[in-house]
């Protein structure tokens, strides 16, 4: 019955995360939430920038206000790139991406023991990088939510009252 109360507080969660960005692909995996953008409504990057661009500050203050009001949940920012440059640039770039990300929502309010922050460079590629359209999305920074102690303590504690 605790996992059926976090799977309600997680699927809250999504639903928000689907209301307040139009766009963002939200999924439910396990007891958790992958958020993937599309290119109108995500976090993405400039050839070579690490930096937040307008439209991904948007989005971003958006997803800070949500996991402002779910405060029971951990985050994992996601960094990547196109396969453009060579291994070792893109590896340090797409770690400059994602703690870009979780920099600025660390700036937006959120509790910095609530990120985990990781980078991947070209090595998980979404989208074609033979095109300069597949390039471009596949700059991004994806982001994850899980339950943290906090949350699971809670459901164990609600449902041994009822």
């Amino acid at each position: 019955t605790a996992g059926v109360l976090i799977g309600k507080k997680m699927d809250d969660q999504a639903k928000k995360i689907e209301t307040e960005i139009p766009g963002a692909d939200v999924e439910r995996v396990d007891d958790g939430i992958v958020v993937t953008f599309d290119e109108n409504s995500g976090v993405y990057f400039d050839t070579n920038k690490a930096d937040i661009n307008e439209k991904s500050k948007v989005t971003l203050d958006k997803l800070a206000k949500v996991f402002n009001e779910f405060p029971d949940t951990n985050i994992l920012v996601v960094g990547h790139t196109d396969s453009s440059g060579n291994d070792d640039y893109n590896m340090a770039l797409s770690e400059k991406r994602a703690k870009s990300v979780t920099s600025y929502l660390i700036s937006d309010g959120i509790a910095t023991g609530r990120f985990e922050t990781v980078w991947y460079g070209e090595t998980q590629p979404k989208y074609d990088n033979s095109t300069s359209e597949g390039r471009a999305k596949n700059r991004r920074v994806n982001v994850a939510i899980v339950p943290n102690e906090a949350m699971r303590n809670k459901a164990i504690k609600e449902a041994e009252s009822n």
